[in-house]
Order: structure tokens, then C-alpha cells, then sequence
């Protein structure tokens, strides 16, 4: 299986939109546009499955730099998720009352 990420989307893009880019290339397992976690809109970006390799790769070099809307988009092989380290929180829960720099 082979996932892919597609960057550069118009944010009105929908994922049945981004599922029918790809089913010309052959079946798709999955195809999921990321969201803001806040706002709930898209954040122009997302990621499509597909079982067959030669498919994907055949998806990959067709679509990568094509014009969807007004944009070129970025189509490629997702790498993994680098894993984070704990680092600093969103939260501003920082009530001690001193210098904060």
C-alpha cells in the first residue's frame, strides 16, 4: 500500500474532489483532507491510499504539479510522522507572576 500526500490544495477542495483525482490512476483505499483543529476549515493538504503501487506511482507523476483551481499542487509519497518530543505545550498556563523571559 502506498500513501501519498497531496499539498497545495484550494482550501475549497473536497475529499470527494481529492478521491476523484486519483480513481483515474485505479482503485483508491482512502482519501482524507486535514482540518484545522480549531476552526474546522481545510488546511490544504492531505493524504490518499492506494493498494496497487503502480497505480500510485502512475497518480504521483501525472498529478504532481498540476493546476487544481488556481494552484500547482505537490504530489508525492507520504514520509512518516516524525515523532515529536514533549517540548513546550500550547497552553499559556504559565501563572507564576514573574519574567516570563
Amino acid at each position: 500500500m502506498t500513501k501519498i500526500f497531496v499539498g497545495s490544495l484550494p482550501f475549497t477542495t473536497s475529499e470527494t474532489e481529492l478521491n476523484n483525482m486519483f480513481t483515474a490512476f485505479g482503485p483508491v483505499t482512502s482519501a482524507r483532507l486535514i482540518n484545522d483543529r480549531d476552526s474546522g476549515q481545510s488546511r490544504g493538504f492531505g493524504f490518499v491510499e492506494m493498494n496497487d503501487d503502480a497505480h500510485a506511482q502512475s497518480a504521483i507523476g501525472s498529478l504532481h504539479g498540476s493546476t487544481v483551481g488556481t494552484r500547482q499542487i505537490v504530489v508525492n509519497v507520504a514520509k512518516p510522522m516524525e515523532k515529536r518530543d514533549g517540548g513546550f505545550s500550547r497552553g499559556g498556563n504559565n501563572r507564576g507572576g514573574g519574567n516570563r523571559w
